[in-house]
């Protein structure tokens, strides 16, 4: 890869410092090899020639990735149209980032109707429309939904799903649907019990066919939505375990405990605690302190180490999520337990395992099994 030295004196450790290289930006273009990559995602979607599809953005979107959503579905022969919304302002105190909760309908009705009579919506907005208010509208009528990720599309392509996860994605969904209690624990010590036994399971493989359905790409996830009261015990965050809304890596260990599904304490000597407990009090909401989903990652293709090689504007930190044998445990809104706030964290952990009424499904970080 080619790269240039900053300017000054270069002493023999500056070479082994990264931060003394400047890495070319990765330019976003149309490239033939992304509309391919794009048109093989929609063909898995089931788009046949004739298809109505709609492109669904808004005036912050990532262009390229509205583009090439555009020019892969019209190769596909379908029948597309853009719908693209402003932006709205901001509500919040703070910074909202990574919630798959976009607010840019807005609530419009003749958006939703336009949407829900399409074959296929191709959704390109800033945070997504996974927890969207309007989504159960959209989708009443069997139209189904990709979420593509916020990501450049180098990082889309190199993630173009592969089929072979879905069977066994759906086999861990169909784990978490049939147990009653997920137990987390780690060497750094975390020790969590969460009741799942009526708790909502759901999955993303990266694509979907079926009618009525969202799907998000990147995918590989399987996890749940707690009934409140169903989380209890400590979550202690190690040296590199991930803060995805603010997209670093921990470099020293926080510790959350956890009644009754809200943190009640934020602890730890380092950065990173105090950046999250300052975040979570910006809000001024209780409800931003409360487990929104818990699970597992499942794709073996996406690298815990990706966010080392991206610009925070050119990643959405989906790849993040979605790695292999991580526990992903996420605050903010739960539709299932009635609660709704845009205060959001996932963050995916390494080393962790997660057993299902005694049995591992992930052991150490490691899936096991028929899911490895």
């Amino acid at each position: 890869m080619a790269a240039t030295l900053v300017s000054g004196p270069v002493k023999m450790e500056h070479w082994l410092d990264v931060r003394y290289w400047r890495f070319p930006m990765l330019v976003e273009r149309i490239e033939a090899k992304w509309i391919a990559a794009f048109a093989e995602v929609f063909q898995l979607c089931g788009v046949e020639p004739g298809d109505v599809c709609a492109v669904l953005s808004e005036t912050q979107s990532r262009a390229v990735n509205v583009q090439l959503s555009e020019l892969a579905l019209q190769q596909l022969g379908a029948r597309t149209y853009h719908l693209t919304l402003a932006t709205p302002s901001q509500s919040a105190p703070v910074p909202v980032r990574s919630t798959g909760a976009s607010d840019a309908i807005g609530g419009l009705q003749p958006v939703v109707n336009a949407l829900a009579s399409s074959v296929l919506i191709a959704d390109c907005t800033v945070e997504g429309l996974l927890h969207a208010p309007e989504l159960p509208a959209i989708l009443a009528d069997g139209a189904r939904v990709l979420m593509v990720s916020n990501e450049h599309p180098e990082l889309l392509e190199r993630l173009t799903p592969d089929v072979g996860l879905e069977a066994k994605v759906k086999l861990g969904t169909k784990m978490l649907r049939e147990a009653k209690q997920m137990r987390v624990t780690s060497p750094a010590g975390t020790d969590l019990t969460i009741d799942v036994e009526t708790a909502p399971a759901g999955s993303s493989w990266g694509y979907t066919a079926r009618p009525g359905t969202i799907a998000h790409w990147p995918g590989g996830l399987c996890l749940c939505f707690p009934r409140a009261n169903s989380v209890n015990g400590r979550l202690v965050m190690d040296h590199g375990d991930v803060n995805l809304t603010f997209k670093r890596y921990m470099e020293s260990p926080v510790r959350l405990e956890i009644e009754h599904d809200f943190i009640t304490n934020i602890s730890g000597d380092g950065l990173d605690a105090r950046l999250m407990a300052s975040y979570f009090e910006a809000w001024g909401d209780q409800e931003a302190y409360a487990v929104s989903h818990v699970g597992w990652g499942m794709n073996p293709a996406a690298r815990w180490d990706a966010l080392t090689m991206y610009d925070k504007s050119q990643i959405n930190g989906t790849e993040l999520r979605a790695f292999a044998g991580n526990f992903l445990y996420s605050t903010g809104a739960n539709e299932v337990a009635g609660r709704h706030t845009l205060g959001h964290f996932d963050l995916p952990m390494r080393g962790c395992t997660v057993a299902l009424d005694g049995e591992p499904v992930v052991l150490d970080g490691l899936l096991q099994g028929d899911l490895a």
